[in-house]
């Protein structure tokens, strides 16, 4: 079934004569649809009837078919694709219980129960219910009034509390609150000294600690909207060029594989990772057909770590995905400011609480980018009365989504340019977080407070931002290795040569994953992804270069709690071979994990990865020391690495490209 992309600013009987767009056989890595979430609802509760039992879907998402069978079926994709199945987690009775459906059978394959450390991803619906108990909670309702603060004017969210080494936990929450009165920037303004805890299994305050009463940030500075905001003005910025909306030459979709320029890929949308990116090919006009680059690809974990150890903060340390997820918390675009007007918007759907499905309407974006920036260029300035100039401009495709998670904003890029790079792009925008003070100016503080003063009464915490990317790399095939190229000073051994030194390359091909564990900057290393069974006519082994981008590691001590769930992070890239469970760098269940089910676990194994099908995991940090400019609103903060291919093609695979067509506007000067 064919998902529901909209043209941007098109009408429904102008859709096939502005964008072709076709419905054919549904793809096997087809995220579930609306009909098919419902029909998995339908399964599950007839096992489980209620009220008899009652029961929360905690998580359903595709549970995609073993590999060897989707490549099958993508080499001829006229074949009957695989049965349909889903993944489900549903919390009954205290117990997570994993749950295969089989769409096709309309029937369950599978149904054991966790007995390991951790909880599924959080529900939307759950959380809620938390908020609503803690706002309706009459020694809370005391407290503010002690505080002088007007309830109506209160708003609550939820926190996960993390795990500190108990041998039994229960699932529960904080609940954090903050206060209007003036202002809707609420994480600027958070009532301090309270501590509430909600058991979510008995639904009830399970904690309330009124401690100390703190200063309250002020209202004034904290807007940020556009019809609020007062003079003095920033600059006024002129918009993008005027395309036709919703518009892409060349762009094609296919149910929901897309073909652009030389690329084809297929997109699809998770309740835990948002954007799923699959079968990605690059198309060679020498050997006259598409090439594998990379099998599947999505954002794994994010690891989210305060550097504030008192008591009331220190168990703030976040696990986005695992705890609250990207689908879940994605929203919805806005036209011409989140993408350009020639994009083309998709739908996400996830299954809420109780299973029926949830729609994130324009979830994601599709459009062309035309950043100004040159493909290539040469000026061949030296032969005698010959003028050579030849320029190509850049052009890419991108794939956009954002999620809100709390007070943070993650822009999320997958970028395809026609050189053959695949660009992954994050970027960091919102609110930060921030703790109440009573220092108005740095002069005042005699102690570590943990973090900036950003404002009066406020301090910007510091924290860390890991991002681990799971990206399945099929260059020409499954079958392939990582090559160390070392770059090594060399001495120039003939004397009669004034140079004294150079550089060359040594190639050392990681076995096994220890080899493969590397912290990006420690010395100078490319690292190149090859099938070490397919040459070049020169004889080089194809592959993909990876170019990092910053290269920031974690500053925790390793036997620190929060690292010990995050050890996923301890490098910047970890190569293991493919393995369909092994899909998520902290965990299935990550909620309050105690780090024996991550990436770090699975790779002391140390696997033989060489010539064999692998998987890239690639962690970007950020160490975020706040500052004023962060406030009220922070400027996107942006980092990302490529996959650019590196004796993948005979020659440039840009080099015969086009020019575009440039219109020649008319001189309107008086």
């Amino acid at each position: 079934m064919a998902s529901p992309f909209k043209v941007l600013f098109s009408i429904l009987f102008l859709f096939s004569i502005l964008y072709p767009i076709t419905c054919s056989i549904p793809h096997p890595l087809d995220s579930l649809t609306p009909a098919e979430l419902l029909q998995v609802r339908s399964i599950v509760l007839k096992s489980y009837p209620t009220p008899k039992y009652k029961l929360t879907f905690q998580y359903v998402g595709l549970d995609e078919p073993d590999k060897p069978v989707t490549l099958s079926w993508l080499s001829n994709p006229n074949t009957k694709p695989p049965p349909r199945r889903a993944f489900v987690i549903i919390r009954l009775n205290k117990q997570s219980h994993e749950i295969v459906v089989d769409l096709s059978k309309s029937s369950i394959v599978s149904d054991k129960v966790y007995h390991g450390n951790g909880y599924p991803l959080l529900t939307i619906e759950e959380q809620e219910a938390a908020v609503d108990l803690a706002l309706n909670h009459k020694p809370f309702l005391a407290s503010l009034k002690k505080r002088g603060l007007n309830a109506s004017e209160v708003i609550c969210s939820t926190s996960t509390i993390g795990w500190f080494g108990e041998e039994k936990t229960k699932r529960e929450l904080k609940i954090p609150c903050f206060y209007l009165d003036g202002s809707i920037n609420m994480y600027l303004r958070p009532i301090e000294g309270i501590s509430i805890a909600v058991d979510l299994e008995e639904m009830k305050i399970s904690e309330y600690k009124d401690s100390f009463v703190a200063p309250m940030p002020k209202a004034e500075g904290t807007e940020y909207r556009a019809s609020m905001v007062k003079p003095p003005f920033g600059p006024r910025l002129n918009g993008a060029p005027a395309s036709q909306p919703g518009k892409i030459e060349g762009l094609k979709i296919d149910g929901n594989t897309v073909r652009w320029a030389n690329w084809r890929f297929h997109v699809g949308f998770d309740a835990r990772a948002g954007p799923v990116i699959s079968a990605a090919s690059i198309f060679d006009p020498e050997k006259g057909k598409y090439r594998q680059v990379m099998y599947r690809g999505f954002i794994s974990e994010l690891f989210i770590p305060y550097q504030d150890p008192t008591e009331e903060w220190y168990q703030v340390t976040f696990f986005d995905l695992g705890e609250f997820g990207f689908g879940l918390t994605a929203v919805s675009l806005e036209p011409l400011n989140d993408c350009p007007a020639n994009a083309v918007f998709v739908d996400g759907y996830y299954a809420g609480q109780d299973g029926k499905p949830v729609q994130v309407e324009d979830a994601m974006c599709i459009f062309e980018r035309h950043p100004g920036d040159i493909m290539w260029r040469h000026t061949e300035a030296e032969i005698p009365n010959v003028d050579i100039r030849e320029v190509r401009p850049e052009v890419s495709l991108v794939v956009r989504m954002v999620a809100t998670v709390g007070n943070y904003d993650y822009v999320l890029d997958w970028e395809f340019k026609p050189s053959g790079s695949i660009k992954f792009g994050v970027g960091l925008t919102g609110v930060l977080e921030v703790k109440p003070t009573p220092y108005t100016h740095t002069d005042q503080i005699k102690e570590e407070i943990y973090g900036t003063l950003i404002a009066d009464n406020t301090i910007g915490v510091h924290h860390d931002h890991f991002i681990t990317y799971y990206v399945d790399l099929d260059i020409d095939g499954d079958a392939n290795s990582l090559v160390k190229t070392n770059l090594v000073t060399k001495r120039v051994k003939d004397k009669k040569i004034p140079r004294k030194s150079y550089w060359t390359v040594e190639h050392e091909t990681a076995k096994t994953e220890a080899d493969a564990r590397i912290k990006l900057g420690s010395r100078p290393t490319e690292l190149v992804f090859v099938n070490p069974n397919k040459r070049t006519k020169p004889g080089n082994k194809v592959g993909y270069r990876l170019l990092p981008g910053g290269a920031s590691g974690p500053l925790l001590a390793p036997d620190d709690y929060p690292q010990v769930r995050a050890a996923f992070t301890n490098y910047n890239v970890w190569v293991t071979p493919y393995n369909k469970s092994e899909k998520w760098a902290g965990g299935l269940y990550t909620d309050q994990s105690h780090g024996d089910d991550t990436l770090g676990v699975w790779s002391s194994r140390n696997r033989d990865i060489e010539n064999k099908d692998i998987v890239l995991w690639y962690t970007m940090g950020f160490h975020h020391v706040p500052s004023q400019e962060d406030f009220p609103v922070m400027p996107t903060l942006s980092g990302g690495f490529e996959l650019r291919p590196t004796n993948f093609f005979e020659y440039n695979p840009v080099l015969k490209t086009k020019p575009p067509f440039h219109a020649t506007w008319p001189n309107c000067t008086a």
